[in-house]
């Protein structure tokens, strides 16, 4: 008899046992692995006698999940028995996971993460940051590291948005996602914990509860509570309605009674492996009653294991029953992280120490305990690493991390180095100095202290000498480690920063220049005696500070106390300027509470210099000026424009910024926001078609360019389904559309309709009927003379653009037949009513409308005619064709580009739509679109036609920025195309010249704001 997993696991060693009972001659046992082409022999055994042994085997290494079939073979000169058993090879992908230093930045600081990757045993085995719009801010391609531990960092902008932002790792074809947060905070200074009963009786005349406030350093915070319980409103009020089901014709729906109930089913897949399960074995003889034997569990079993029993009867039948157990929460690698001393004072030296596996690598990170306050609940801990053993079939593709180390280890500053203080009752320390320092001076206040890297090396200890920071706080501090070996994880540890006697300053995260503000400084004693103190702030040219009436800058404090102190600050200047206080327990014969004041021998003098952020008081919006270059060279030849940029008469002095960012495709502001443009149609029928059409193109020139990812067409495909499936809510019988689906059906919905699902069959599947009712309903509209009728109302007119009359209708449904490529007698007659109205070419949309659809007619002469025309009114500055209604300019320009380039367009073709393109682009809003519906579907119409025929996948650039005091130089690929790239220019005004050099597309932007 041979036990076996049912499920094996890859590559894995796993192993199998085999008994062979009460033998009557002599036997060979032979176990095999059978595959379609091969079989293996795992284990050949010959034997007279009884055994029981476990075998130890490789599971063969498959790309893809499969079925194989465990072959026993026990043969002998009487007996013989064969056994086959099918058992399941899966494919477990590795489980990744990204540790950031901390859960949330402010704007300017600088992101730090880790990428680890690890297979379903923990052990180890292209990388991007998205702003809070979708934006590509960051971008790592091909990354390896040999340390397994891949360790990036990303530094933000100062004017970075607010919100959450995520990182991406791309692990084969899987993505895995951490999210943090950017925000403009002030950290907290303490936290508040309520310990209360979940539940009470209604009896119940009180509730009990505890209420513990705690700074960071672990005093008490005193103060008074304010404690509220309230009820929660029940939101489960009966509402009595009486519901009569119809059929659209009025008739009451009648149905048969139907009774539903719901049971819960499970289905549990037998097998080990699937969790990392162990399998061990116990053979015991006995002939009835309980056995009972001790399992030593041992980390390896974690987090859960199996035990499964079996008895073979004498009738040979074997019958079997198994139990799931859960171990502690562990891991096999034991990890442990310690501080000497442990605990510390502003500025001392302490050792770090970290104890692995031999030869391990460890990523240690500590951050102040106020941002885990701020923003709780991310952490490195057993569950959710663990947890991705059972899930990462879910989450990631396998993938082997190869990595050339990229490592940025975070600044610890060497600060000036203090003692600790040996009077301060149990905090007191051994370690006191020849010279105890009369003052600290606290500058450095960093939210992440330790961000780095240990290797332990042979010995599996590492000592690491460190500076604590000048925080008074604890200091919260994780470490992991990876060897071969496996993961492991220390148990957090806390470093308590303290001093007896310091001073604290109370700071917004940023001001009003102007602004009468507040500034509160507090003066903690934590001695054992009173002492008479002096707070004095230093003096500035960047504000003024006045005391405030009533405050005494000289006054007792005994141990135990604190006090705080106010002035009224007013910033003169823009920025960020230092805010310095000083505390001094000074000398003196008075006596505080009856008390000898007292001057400690050290640590009597505390200054603190603190940073905060100046601004300009803004009424309107930061933006005031934004222009966009789009440059587009087809010849390889390099561009240049010139841009001079001057501020408004009334900007604040200072308070100006200027920017530049570039992205590598002309639609990858559109591309960036699909969100935006890739939305859910909704709404009524006018609206579900607004929100369809613009998927359509950029789904288009993304397959034309081969860039269409499987996870966009994806989603693509679920919203013009649903889109697709809604619209026909608004169908008539006879195959037109209107907007509410009821009264006359529209003629030029219907027509948007049409060209839209003609185009979208690419796609998803659109009942054929359904297009060839449309076309029949569109036909039976046309007059004698060609032209086709008006039909039915919208609801909003802006929808359908510059389409305001017969001939612009009549051209508008002609392109859509040409754009099917649908010929016959009707498209004859329409471009015969159409020829009849050139003879007045004042309507300049009309006359770009009717050259697209010349142009899909194959009728070169009236082309050119048209386009001639065109010409001639067209803005000489680059500015398209201007109209009083902006969307009417964009849609005109729009098909200008559409008449060039459909067909086979020349290179002086491409050449005068690229300066179309970019003054088209220049007109967009920050998510791609444009200003209505019909300019945003025609312009993206005619920038996707564009760019798919600019498009080259070996293409490059280099975009140089040349202001008066530097220079700036971006490179544009198509690895980084849709990295959105900024720069800060240190000119606000000035002249600046654009260069770009290569053959990519480059869409750069101008901002100042």
């Amino acid at each position: 008899m041979v036990a076996i997993p049912a499920v094996l696991e890859a590559g894995s060693e796993t192993k199998f046992c085999a008994s062979l009972l009460q033998p009557e001659e002599t036997l060979t046992m032979t176990v095999s692995l059978i595959s379609d082409d091969e079989r293996t022999t795992l284990l050949k055994q010959t034997s007279s006698e009884e055994f029981h042994i476990c075998h130890q085997f490789k599971v063969p290494l498959v790309q893809q999940q499969t079925v194989q079939t465990f072959d026993v073979e026990v043969r002998g000169n009487k007996f013989y028995s064969r056994q086959v058993r099918k058992v399941m090879i899966k494919v477990y992908q590795s489980m990744t996971f990204v540790q950031t230093d901390k859960p949330i930045y402010l704007p300017g600081q600088t992101v730090h993460f880790r990428v680890i990757s690890l297979d379903t045993k923990f052990r180890p085995v292209s990388r991007l940051v998205s702003d809070a719009n979708g934006n590509r801010i960051g971008q790592w391609l091909n990354v390896t590291s040999n340390s397994k531990i891949l360790q990036l960092s990303y530094s933000l902008n100062s004017e970075a948005r607010e919100g959450p932002y995520k990182i991406i790792v791309s692990v084969a074809e899987k993505k895995v996602y951490d999210f943090f947060k950017v925000e403009k905070y002030v950290l907290p200074k303490f936290d508040v914990k309520i310990k209360a009963s979940d539940e009470v009786s209604i009896v119940q005349e009180e509730i009990k509860a505890e209420v513990c406030a705690e700074y960071t350093y672990g005093q008490s915070v005193p103060g008074r509570v304010q404690f509220e319980a309230c009820r929660p409103l029940s939101s489960h009020f009966p509402i009595f309605l009486v519901v009569t089901p119809e059929h659209p014709e009025g008739v009451p729906e009648v149905t048969a009674p139907c009774y539903k109930e719901t049971k819960k089913v499970k289905f549990p897949q037998h097998g080990l492996g699937a969790n990392g399960s162990k399998q061990l074995f116990f053979p015991v003889s006995v002939n009835e009653g309980e056995v009972s034997f001790k399992l030593k569990v041992s980390p390896e079993m974690a987090p859960e294991f199996q035990v499964v029993a079996y008895t073979v009867l004498p009738s040979e039948t074997v019958i079997a029953n198994s139990a799931d157990f859960s171990t502690e929460k562990c891991f096999s690698h034991k990890v442990s992280l310690e501080f000497s001393p442990s605990s510390a004072v502003p500025g001392e030296k302490t050792t770090m120490q970290v104890t692995a596996e031999p030869d391990s690598l460890c990523g240690v990170s500590a951050v102040d305990q106020s941002v885990l306050i701020k923003e709780p609940g991310k952490g490195l801990n057993y569950s959710p690493v663990s947890k991705l053993a059972s899930t990462s079939a879910l989450l990631i593709s396998g993938v082997v991390l190869g990595i050339a180390f990229s490592y940025y280890p975070f600044p610890i500053a060497e600060n000036p180095v203090w003692g600790r203080a040996g009077s301060a009752g149990s905090r007191g320390g051994a370690f006191i100095p020849d010279a105890p320092p009369v003052v600290t001076v606290r500058t450095f206040f960093p939210e992440t202290w330790i961000w780095d890297l240990v290797e332990v090396g042979e010995s599996g200890t590492k000592d690491v000498s460190l500076t604590v920071p000048d925080t008074i706080t604890t200091w919260e501090t994780e470490a992991f480690c990876l060897s071969s070996q496996g993961f492991g994880l220390a148990p957090r540890k806390k470093l308590t920063v303290f001093q007896p006697f310091f001073l604290e300053l109370t700071l917004p995260y940023s001001i009003i220049r102007g602004e009468h503000f507040e500034l509160k400084a507090t003066i903690f004693n934590y001695l054992t005696s009173c002492i008479m103190v002096t707070v004095t702030p230093a003096p500035s040219l960047d504000y003024t500070l006045t005391p405030l009436s009533g405050d005494q800058y000289t006054s007792c404090l005994c141990g135990n106390e604190r006090k705080t102190l106010s002035w009224t600050m007013v910033p003169s200047v823009l920025g960020v300027v230092n805010v310095s206080v000083t505390a001094e327990a000074v000398a003196s014969h008075a006596s505080c509470d009856n008390e000898i004041v007292s001057v400690p021998d050290r640590g009597r003098i505390d200054v603190v210099t603190k940073s905060l952020i100046v601004k300009v008081v803004l009424t309107t919006s930061s933006l005031s000026l934004c222009k966009v270059n789009i440059c587009c060279l087809y010849t390889g030849e390099a561009l240049t424009e010139e841009i001079d940029i001057q501020l408004p008469e009334n900007v604040i002095d200072g308070s100006a910024r200027a920017s530049v960012s570039v992205l590598g495709d002309i639609l990858g502001r559109a591309l960036q926001n699909l969100g935006g443009l890739l939305r859910m149609p909704y709404g009524c029928g006018e609206q579900n078609m607004a929100l369809l059409a613009p998927n359509i193109y950029i789904l288009q020139y993304l397959k034309n360019t081969q860039q269409l990812t499987p996870a966009i067409r994806e989603k693509a495909t679920n919203f013009l389904t649903s889109g697709y499936q809604r619209q026909l809510n608004y169908k008539h019988n006879d195959g037109a559309y209107s907007t509410f689906g009821s009264g006359p059906g529209n003629t030029w919905l219907t027509a948007f309709v049409l060209r839209s699902f003609t185009k979208a069959q690419t796609f998803i599947y659109i009942d054929p009927t359904k297009i060839e009712e449309s076309k029949t309903w569109l036909k039976n509209k046309q007059r004698e003379n060609g032209c086709f009728e008006q039909s039915g109302k919208l609801f909003h007119n802006g929808m359908k653009g510059g389409v305001s009359d017969e001939v612009t209708l009549t051209a508008y449904i002609t392109a859509a037949f040409l754009e099917m490529n649908m010929s016959s007698p009707v498209i004859t007659k329409s471009l015969s009513c159409l020829k009849e109205s050139i003879s007045d070419l004042s309507n300049t949309y009309t006359t770009a409308l009717l050259a697209y659809v010349f142009t899909l007619a194959g009728d070169m002469k009236t082309r050119g005619h048209l386009l001639q025309h065109l010409d001639t009114v067209a803005s000489k500055q680059g500015e398209g064709w201007l109209r009083n209604i902006a969307s009417l300019s964009v849609e005109i320009s729009s098909y200008v580009v559409l008449a060039k380039l459909s067909g086979s367009p020349t290179a002086e073709e491409l050449g005068y739509s690229s300066c179309i393109v970019r003054w088209l682009t220049g007109q967009q809003n920050y998510y791609g679109g444009f200003s209505s519906t019909q300019d945003t579907v025609v312009a993206l119409q005619a920038l996707a036609l564009y760019s798919t025929l600019a498009f080259s996948p070996q293409s490059s650039s280099t975009v140089t920025v040349q202001s008066p005091s530097g220079q700036l130089t971006f490179d544009v690929n198509q690895d980084n195309k849709l990295l959105y790239q900024e720069k800060t220019l240190q000119d606000t005004t000035g002249k600046y010249s654009l260069e770009v050099k290569g053959t990519a597309c480059a869409s750069i932007q101008v901002s100042q704001h």
